[in-house]
Parts: C-alpha cells; sequence; structure tokens
C-alpha cells in the first residue's frame, strides 16, 4: 500500500465500447516499470461516462489479470448511494481495497452527512479496506480532513484512509501525523509530487504514473540522497508533461491517446474528453524531445511474440 499506484484508463474500442482484454497487458506493463498497483474506476477512468454494469466489467477484468502482489483499488463513488454500494458489495472479493468519492450534484452538507455516506459504502463491503477519495476541486465538497480522520476512524470499522486530492500541504500534513498504524494516505496531484514528499507521503495515486513512472522514481531517489535541485529539476519535467497535453487538447484525452507510445492502445475517449489524432500526439512527442523527457518515460510494453 506504498509507492506508486496508477490511476488507469478505461480502455475501448474504436466504437467506444470497453477493450477489457489489454488490462492483462495493462497490468503487466504498470508493474514492470515499478508502479504497485491500480486505481480503477476513477476520474482518470472516466467513471463518469461509464454504467454501473461497465465499472463491474472493467473491475472483474483487472481482478483476473492483475499480476502477484499488485495492489487494486476499485473506486466505487456514485452520485447514487444505492449505485455506489452495489459497486463496492460487487468488489468485496475481488480487489485488495475499495474507495469513494462522495456525491458532487446534490452534495453532503455536512461531515455528518459525508461520514454518513461513506460508512454505508464501506459497510456493504466490510472485509476489505475503505478509503475516502478527496478531490474537492471536482466534487465541491471540502472539509478539513484532518478533523475527518478524527471521527471516520471512530465511525467506520473498515476506514483505512484517504485518496488526498487536493493542493492544501498544510492539511496534508496533519493527516500524515494521524496514527500511522491505522490509517494510510496516498497523493493524488502528481504535480505537487516533490511537496507531498517532502512532507513525509509514502504512497501516491495519479494519472501520469502510467507514463513517466521511472521519473517519479527518480525524483524519490534524489531527494533521499539530499539532491534537491535534481528532484526540482525533476519534478519541472513532470508539469511540463502534463501543461504540454493540455495545451494541444486536453490531458485527459491526451495522456489516454499518449499510450500508444507505450504499446498499448487505450482507444477513444467518451465525451467530454477528446482523443488525440496521430498529428497531435507527434506534435506532443516532438515537443518532449525537445524538453527532455523522453528517457524518463516508462519503458514500453512489448507484447510476446506468437510461436
Amino acid at each position: 500500500m506504498k509507492n506508486l499506484i496508477a490511476a488507469t484508463y478505461a480502455p475501448m474500442q474504436k466504437d467506444k465500447s470497453l477493450s477489457l482484454d489489454i488490462t492483462k497487458d495493462y497490468a503487466k506493463y504498470l508493474r514492470n516499470n515499478g508502479v504497485s498497483g491500480a486505481f480503477v474506476n476513477g476520474s482518470t477512468g472516466d467513471f463518469t461516462s461509464l454504467s454501473t454494469m461497465e465499472r463491474k466489467q472493467l473491475i472483474e477484468a483487472w481482478a483476473k489479470n492483475k499480476p502477484e502482489g499488485f495492489y487494486l483499488i476499485n473506486h466505487v463513488g456514485h452520485t447514487n448511494l444505492r449505485e455506489s454500494k452495489e459497486l463496492a458489495e460487487h468488489s468485496s472479493e475481488m480487489v485488495d481495497a475499495i474507495a469513494a468519492l462522495p456525491p458532487f450534484y446534490f452534495r453532503p452538507k455536512t461531515m455528518d452527512d459525508l461520514l454518513h455516506y461513506c460508512e454505508e459504502v464501506a459497510l456493504s463491503a466490510p472485509n476489505i479496506p475503505f478509503y475516502y477519495y478527496h478531490i474537492p476541486v471536482l466534487t465541491r465538497v471540502d472539509f478539513l480532513m484532518a478533523d475527518f480522520l478524527e471521527k471516520a476512524t471512530t465511525n467506520i470499522p473498515n476506514f483505512a484512509g484517504i485518496k488526498y486530492t487536493n493542493d492544501h500541504i498544510q492539511d496534508f500534513g496533519k493527516c500524515l501525523k494521524f496514527d500511522s498504524q491505522k490509517i494510510k494516505l496516498f497523493f493524488g496531484i502528481d504535480e505537487k509530487f516533490l511537496d507531498s514528499l517532502i512532507a513525509g507521503a509514502t504512497g501516491w495515486v495519479g494519472s501520469t504514473y502510467n507514463h513517466l513512472a521511472p521519473l517519479y522514481i527518480e525524483i524519490a531517489s534524489s531527494v533521499s540522497q539530499g539532491r534537491m535541485e535534481r528532484a526540482e529539476h525533476l519534478q519541472k519535467k513532470a508539469i511540463a508533461f502534463v501543461e504540454t497535453l493540455e495545451s494541444l487538447g486536453g490531458f485527459h484525452g491526451g495522456s489516454k491517446s499518449f499510450m500508444k507510445h507505450f504499446g498499448l492502445d487505450m482507444g477513444p475517449s467518451r465525451f467530454p474528453h477528446k482523443a488525440f489524432n496521430e498529428e497531435k500526439l507527434s506534435k506532443a512527442m516532438h515537443l518532449f524531445e525537445e524538453m527532455d523527457i523522453i528517457g524518463y518515460m516508462s519503458k514500453p510494453f512489448y507484447h510476446d511474440p506468437v510461436l
């Protein structure tokens, strides 16, 4: 439950139906690049554009194909509490943990409301750890997580920690001082990886761990060696990777399309994200070469030859 966890894409066919067979190669690719696990059906995986049945099918494929010792977290959050509980129960015998962000249309108005939602979801899979997915920039549900931890650990028996995707290092630091034997934190802003590392983070969930795992491993190594200028230099490359894809047409669609570079065609994105055509992908590669990012990218997946 430490190190890099990749927030995974929902692979699709040309007609935008799920392409489940690729999960086996996808899992091997991540593991071979030093990634410790997968966070499935999250924001990177376009969960809001998937049906409940599709989310079930996707986690079933991951559970079937995950490598030994590879940590699997399924995001089960939903605007409909009943759907979220159904997804949690469905996951209970297949994954290492579940996570849930809160309802984001009609939102919990108080922390007690949020705790009630989390407790209902968590107890639908009482045999596995439950993580709260804190991403207020999208959900607009924004309570101090240091306060939330106090109540959640008391009220939710299988509460395990937080996927903390918020640029509030002070609050995150307070959470890190909570009982580390009882809860774990996964930091979720890739562009702030170095800041979280300095604060004391030991686990991360993010989109760009699909593409730049060696870069982040090198940042962590540089910090451990006291080479802070080197770490800062590398962190800027990670930021440039995100900003470049965003400028060319959108990070979500672009980063999914860019997986072709690693031998894994994730297919198109569903609305409102847009896949990159070959011209945009070529432009991105050219820019990454200019910025000296290519050498820090993950190693491509090579398919076994047919005998």
